[in-house]
């Protein structure tokens, strides 16, 4: 018993728990749900299909956002609102990059991996000024996040002239789709490598413990010689660096963007993935491989609601009810009180025996 009690206090109980119950809804209602097949493109290429090869397809670029909005929460008490809309812009700009002013140029413009890194710079420096609003003007993440959030999709569109350029080169379409040969979808190849780098440096450097003890105690933080300023301003730069990554998937899985569609409402999954992984809204304390299971788990969640016919305008509805239910879980009072419980159970049960 003092195992099981121990399970539950575990930070990664419940989005392990949430995605086994997921699993078991779907093999009680629908076992065809986790059949995986082997098939061809039209290229003729060979390459996985099936709903668990959707969550890890689409959850992978949710996993890549729940990175960088763990460490804004943890850093700064409040979440990144503009998540999206920044999307928009960082793919807006690779797009202009490797087109250049002709909408359907023939040819890249040039390299993408040099688009990719102007659109990484160019989302950094929109974090920066989020960072900068939230650490040196004081003002609340979301409110500091809701200029972008309201301007971003309009800033994106006018990069662009309100045009839809179209990349023509079939190498684009390998980050958001499949490399030839490896059936496997490429953004889950993509998201490992964000979660071993962001892994590297949380064991090798010192951010994850500065981002927690700026997070609980700014001030004891302060008088520590930490600069809470410059670790806050830094967790929205690395988030931005996040957006560009998941940016890219985004417009390279059509070749182009539609900018009031791209990336909508992602934020909020990428909010409730944190949430679900058990860190704490108000900062402090998190634990990154909760929010990444908890960012599948979201996947999850939308698969099943789409594999069972939901209508999308109910989506959100249905979505937002589970997702209350799975959060409210995961706090820290519910977990004890279930700690205390089986503790209960655990005295009785050894009195039963004594007697």
């Amino acid at each position: 018993m003092p195992k099981i009690t121990k399970i539950f206090k575990n930070q990664i109980f419940i989005p392990v728990a949430a995605l086994l119950l997921l699993a078991v809804f779907n093999l009680i209602c629908d076992p065809s749900f986790f059949k995986i097949t082997l098939g061809y493109n039209s290229a003729g290429n060979p390459v996985l299909s099936g709903y668990l090869i959707t969550i890890l397809d689409y959850g992978s670029e949710l996993a890549i956002l729940a990175i960088g909005m763990t460490l804004v929460t943890a850093a700064s008490g409040g979440q990144d609102i503009s998540v999206g809309s920044a999307i928009a812009i960082a793919g807006s700009v690779m797009l202009r990059m490797l087109c250049g002013s002709n909408s359907r140029a023939e040819t890249l413009q040039m390299p993408i991996i040099a688009a990719f890194l102007i659109a990484c710079v160019v989302a950094m420096l929109f974090g920066a000024f989020n960072g900068v609003l939230v650490a040196y003007f004081k003002i609340q993440p979301m409110v500091a996040t809701l200029i972008l959030y309201t301007a971003g999709r309009s800033i994106a569109a006018w990069i662009n002239n309100n045009e839809l350029p179209i990349v023509n080169d079939v190498s684009f379409t390998y980050f958001g789709g499949f490399i030839p040969g490896i059936p496997i979808p490429t953004p889950f190849f993509i998201a490992l490598a964000c979660m071993l780098i962001i892994a590297l440096v949380l064991k090798f450097t010192t951010l994850g413990l500065y981002t927690q003890a700026v997070g609980i105690n700014e001030s004891s933080a302060r008088l520590n010689g930490l600069n809470p300023k410059f670790v806050k301003f830094l967790s929205f730069v690395i988030l931005g660096i996040c957006v560009a990554v998941a940016a890219l998937i985004k417009v390279s899985r059509l070749s182009t963007i539609n900018y009031s569609v791209i990336a909508k409402d992602i934020e909020m999954d990428a909010i409730l993935a944190v949430a679900l992984g058990g860190n704490a809204l108000s900062g402090g304390k998190f634990n990154m491989t909760a929010s990444i299971i908890g960012a599948y788990v979201i996947q999850f969640l939308t698969t099943t609601l789409y594999k069972f016919n939901v209508q999308s305008d109910a989506l959100s509805a249905y979505k937002a009810v589970v997702v209350i239910i799975l959060v409210v879980m995961s706090a820290p009072t519910v977990r004890k009180k279930m700690s205390d419980l089986a503790k209960k159970f655990n005295s009785g049960k050894t009195a039963k025996e004594v007697a």
